[in-house]
């Protein structure tokens, strides 16, 4: 039976829970049952969880609560709220289609269940092929973000709509790290697209090629800057005296993340990749490729060599040629990519503007391998 300590936390983290107060209550359980033994810690955990998940829509924050309630469950059978917390988490999770392991679970209770059959024998083919990737990196895997977008067109048509974009976590860590805290900052927030090159009139000779924005200082192209300190001041490691830059000696607004470039990843249709000024000067602009365009002189192994076609340069000078990191690819929502890039612009600006309404991140992209008490 639980102590008085431990009890009486529970009715406070309850009592943040009503409040909406999840990482409180979390913070709570944290401390008086940093193991998760009891029973009751697991389920008030797991019911924190699913309520941050019904915000985030995060497809690993259900599973994670999925989890903790279906151990508070194994724990304690007789516990009715656990039972109902956890049907009707099950339930919601079936209507939104997420299933409840990210891989079909095995044993069900001890008894293997059909996928688990299938399992042992796929194993027995796989076993000395996995040696093949025992180095492999399993830290990332692609986030996703969902990007809400406003204009009007050129019909005088207000359009509100959604673009929802794999982040390539692996591949551009640190580019996807900084896209992802700038989002849950805030600062992507009614941000302009400010420069629109597309399938219109005024743009002939580059029908298509980009929408760009991210600028949340001055939504011109001429501000942003990296959500944090990624060692990079303006592109530079060291001052002119030879000295490094530290967080400290370099202005908040000159933080800039370093190329990622070579990671592989090429433009088309769709890609997400980072606007700068120069090799290691990326910050928060981005642009989108359109349907149509295929700008491969931007990426880090191509070179242009006319009419718009590319040849592969492995030793390509990207300190005096234009390198990108592409960091993303839209999944969902490429027409309305493809319709911002036909507005009317006069000098590469939108005649109407083209609002980033809010960025959400729906998945981090973070391969969860914690033990499953430090799941909460």
């Amino acid at each position: 039976m639980a102590d008085e300590t431990i009890a009486d936390a529970w009715k406070d983290a309850e009592k943040l829970l009503t409040k909406g107060k999840t990482n409180g209550a979390l913070e709570l359980l944290r401390k008086v049952d940093p193991d998760g033994k009891e029973a009751t810690t697991l389920r008030i955990a797991g019911q924190a969880i699913h309520m941050q998940a019904g915000k985030s829509n995060s497809n690993s924050e259900y599973r994670k609560a999925a989890k903790l309630l279906r151990d508070a469950v194994k724990m304690n059978p007789r516990d009715k709220q656990s039972n109902a917390l956890y049907n009707q988490l099950l339930n919601e999770m079936q209507d939104k289609r997420i299933s409840e392991t990210v891989i079909p679970r095995l044993f069900n209770d001890g008894t293997p269940t059909p996928a688990g059959l299938f399992a042992v024998v796929a194993a027995l083919l796989l076993v000395l092929a996995a040696v093949q990737f025992a180095q492999a990196d399993d830290k990332f895997e692609d986030g996703e973000a969902v990007m809400r977008v406003t204009w009007t067109d050129d019909s005088g048509v207000f359009h509100d709509e959604k673009v929802t974009i794999a982040l390539h976590r692996a591949e551009a860590p640190l580019h996807v790290e900084n896209f992802m805290l700038l989002a849950e900052d805030g600062k992507y927030d009614n941000v302009i697209f400010h420069r629109v090159i597309g399938d219109n009139e005024q743009t002939p000779d580059f029908d298509p090629f980009m929408i760009q924005g991210g600028d949340f200082e001055y939504n011109s192209g001429s501000g942003g800057y990296a959500a944090k300190w990624y060692g990079y001041c303006n592109g530079k490691t060291t001052n002119q005296e030879g000295v490094e830059y530290t967080r400290e000696t370099c202005q908040i607004n000159q933080w800039t993340v370093p190329g990622e470039h070579t990671n592989g990843l090429r433009h088309g249709v769709g890609s997400l990749a980072a606007a700068h000024a120069g090799l290691n000067t990326d910050g928060s602009q981005f642009y989108i490729v359109p349907t149509g365009s295929d700008p491969c002189w931007l990426d880090g192994d191509q070179v242009q060599v006319g009419g718009g076609s590319c040849t592969e340069d492995k030793n390509k000078d990207c300190s005096s040629q234009s390198c990108h990191t592409v960091y993303g690819t839209v999944t969902d929502g490429q027409e309305h990519i493809d319709a911002i890039a036909t507005v009317a612009t006069q000098s590469d600006k939108p005649n109407n503007a083209v609002t980033i309404v809010s960025i959400e991140i729906t998945e981090d992209g973070i391969i969860d391998g914690s033990p499953w008490y430090q799941f909460w």
